[in-house]
């Protein structure tokens, strides 16, 4: 079992936290190697809130208490890629160089976090399934785009459609076994908790990549890949990144890739094929 990455959770739990909780986050990711000496009495004090708040901020995270919190983030702490680094207009490099790191930390993250068990039960069902469907929206479709383009790369047979009305209605004639991918940020996406919902209940494999562990599609899905997120837009009301599901994405392709090089000898034809259209 891979271990959780508490400064993970925390900032894919932040958005959707009680202003209260939000003030004692805001203290711990600000410097979590100084909270990890902290009382429970001095985080409550430095967040402005009550100890018995803290208290119920560590049950909120599905940690026992103040103590576990504590460990975890003893053990993420040493990490410098753990933490964000703030994007300033008055320094182009800087700002370049802090970009970097938190794209590091998002892909580290994402990759480190996977559950391998997990992993190799959802490539055996994409190896076997007759169709792979990919579903995002907004932001996150480009994401299941690049996922179909790779898996018919390999030799799968992969679509995805930008109109929720179609997509559905592709779920709708999916065959027994195959695989249904939903890739959204929030995993709160009505339109693919319908499509997610549907594919259960008719045999067909739901995986859902999402930034939160108690998503909804996350809850929905036999396998759960949680995308690690930096980046901060809108102060921290809004977490987007596309580059951590990218990498999952890019991860199944590669790992597929290494299992059987019939999958190589498929990419070069249809390179082959597709050269013409190339200077």
């Amino acid at each position: 079992m891979t271990q959780r990455n508490i400064i993970n959770d925390l900032y894919a739990q932040q958005p959707k936290m009680s202003a209260t909780d939000s003030k004692i986050a805001a203290v711990i990711l600000a410097d979590p190697s100084l909270v990890v000496n902290m009382t429970i009495a001095a985080l409550a004090q430095a967040a402005q809130v009550s100890e018995a708040s803290v208290s119920r901020f560590c049950r909120n995270l599905n940690r026992d208490g103040f103590h576990q919190v504590k460990i975890e983030l003893a053990q993420a702490a040493e990490d410098q890629h753990n933490y964000y680094h703030d994007i300033h207009a008055d320094s182009t490099d800087q700002a370049l160089q802090n970009i970097a790191e938190n794209k590091i930390a998002e892909v580290k993250a994402t990759l480190q976090g996977i559950d391998s068990a997990q992993i190799d039960t959802l490539l055996t069902w994409l190896k076997q399934a007759p169709v792979i469907q990919c579903a995002g929206a907004g932001g996150t479709y480009p994401v299941a785009l690049d996922a179909v383009y790779k898996f018919n790369q390999l030799g799968f047979l992969a679509l995805c459609d930008a109109t929720y009305e179609t997509s559905m209605a592709q779920t709708m004639n999916l065959p027994t076994g195959s695989v249904l991918l939903v890739i959204s940020n929030s995993g709160e996406t009505a339109h693919l908790i319908n499509q997610a919902q549907y594919a259960k209940q008719h045999d067909i494999h739901v995986v859902a990549l999402t930034n939160r562990d108690d998503s909804p599609l996350g809850k929905l899905a036999e396998v759960h890949i949680l995308t690690a997120v930096r980046q901060q837009v809108f102060e921290s009301e809004y977490y987007f990144s596309r580059l951590s599901a990218t990498a999952a994405i890019e991860a199944l392709f590669l790992l597929l890739l290494a299992q059987d090089p019939a999958y190589s000898d498929h990419i070069q034809a249809h390179e082959h094929l597709i050269a013409d259209a190339k200077i």
